[in-house]
């Protein structure tokens, strides 16, 4: 679900707005010399990720305990941010198979936003304000606000109002100062420094948010049990090319191939894990109790029914 909200530009000066004297001829370099300085650029940008990766960490562990409690990971952002904020979130379900019940994804703007800009919706924070109490943001939640400069007054004010109500709050951004890192519960400071396009932050700024984001979500969704052996074990099979990768995976977990992975996953609704344990000789009754004992971790529910000793099929 995708909410229209508003974020804001601050007048101070910061590191992301600043003018780098190296890109000050760029207009007139080689455009081999350009490509040259932009992929070191972000090349740069990945690298400022890793001094953040404990926080990425302490973050996810945090955003775990909420969303085992039934609470919803939020996304919010405006512009550039915003947008890369609702992808990251949009790619949980299809990947992951996150509920969407328990997904909010506020983006200045509204959904049209997301294709054009909206720049006037980043100064609405009383929106911001209300779309949080509308949605009823409270202490099982957990939102992730994204903002380069860290003073989007729409972001700002998500984050500030869902704090209020007990939410957890990630913040994430590029000025180290910025009030949306020093009033977040984890901060999560990406130092990215100048663009080489001074204040587009759709360059430095924005891949080290992408990267953070991904980090921070897909660490988040193995520490749920949304993963086993390096596979997607909880993807939805909504297409022929998406069957076929559900068969596969279950293949390879299993050691088993051809009809028995075809009829173990029918069985199951095509869900990899239950039909994973249907293999392992558990009613479907089984399964799905095991899989709840074991908060969703397939490795952890395979380990309950050796115990169990319930033999194979």
């Amino acid at each position: 679900m995708v909410v229209a909200l508003g974020g804001c530009k601050s007048a101070d000066a910061m590191e992301t707005e600043r003018a780098s004297p190296r890109y000050s001829d760029i207009d007139i370099w080689e455009p081999g010399d350009v490509l040259d300085a932009l992929i070191e650029s972000q090349m740069a940008a990945v690298a400022a990720v890793r001094p953040a990766l404990g926080a990425i960490e302490a973050a996810a562990a945090a955003i775990e305990r909420r969303l085992r409690q039934g609470g919803r990971l939020i996304y919010a952002g405006a512009g550039t941010s915003g947008r890369l904020a609702v992808q990251d979130g949009a790619e949980l379900t299809p990947t992951f198979n996150w509920p969407r019940e328990q997904l909010l994804l506020l983006m200045a703007g509204g959904e049209d936003a997301l294709l054009r800009s909206a720049e006037g919706a980043e100064d609405e924070a009383g929106h911001a304000a209300k779309l949080v109490q509308h949605h009823r943001i409270g202490p099982l939640d957990a939102l992730i606000a994204v903002a380069a400069s860290g003073t989007t007054p729409f972001t700002l004010s998500c984050q500030r109002r869902a704090k209020a109500c007990g939410a957890l709050t990630v913040g994430i951004a590029n000025n180290q100062s910025a009030p949306l890192l020093q009033e977040a519960d984890h901060p999560i400071f990406l130092d990215t420094g100048a663009e080489p396009i001074a204040g587009s932050t759709r360059m430095k700024a924005g891949t080290a948010q992408r990267v953070a984001l991904n980090l921070l979500s897909t660490l988040t969704m193995i520490m749920l049990g949304r993963v086993h052996q390096g596979l997607m074990v909880d993807m939805q099979a909504i297409n022929a090319k998406l069957v076929s990768r559900s068969e596969s995976i279950l293949s390879k977990i299993s050691g088993r191939t051809g009809e028995e992975v075809r009829d173990a996953l029918q069985e199951a609704d095509q869900s990899i894990k239950v039909a994973m344990l249907l293999l392992q000789g558990c009613s479907k009754e089984q399964a799905h109790a095991l899989l709840k004992h074991a908060g969703g971790n397939l490795r952890a529910a395979l380990a309950l029914a050796d115990e169990a000793k319930i033999a194979p099929r």
